[in-house]
């Protein structure tokens, strides 16, 4: 299934929208951006080597900051590319974007992927 970029985008953007107001208040210092392909340091920062890597949250974690002020914004990146290798319809990958921007949102309030696991969330 092939989507353009501006496609895949209106669909992060959706996924964003979906989110409660009192979320979307604390995201004020958060880049999310779009890329095609994770890079080598983005895969071992992860931990998935040669796996398959939708998104990533880089930044200090909201339950962690203390003094936190005049640092670069957080950073979640989406990756087009794995995220279309692994759906098959547009439905699919609406879906898959939808659980990886909250994915990658519950890292930046503290949620540890093995909290994740616990709620069935990864």
């Amino acid at each position: 299934m092939l989507v353009t970029r501006s496609v895949f985008e209106r669909l992060v953007v959706e996924a964003l929208d979906e989110l409660p107001d009192e979320f979307l208040a604390a995201l004020d210092n958060v880049d999310i951006v779009i890329e095609r392909e994770p890079t080598r340091e983005q895969r071992l920062a992860a931990g998935v080597g040669g796996g398959t890597l939708f998104g990533l949250y880089e930044g200090v974690p909201l339950t962690d900051r203390a003094g936190y002020g005049l640092v670069l914004p957080d950073k979640i990146t989406i990756f087009q590319g794995p995220i279309m290798r692994a759906a098959r319809t547009h439905a699919e990958i609406r879906e898959i974007v939808r659980a990886t921007v909250i994915h990658e949102l519950a890292h930046h309030f503290g949620i540890s992927d093995e909290r994740l696991r616990e709620l069935g969330r990864y």
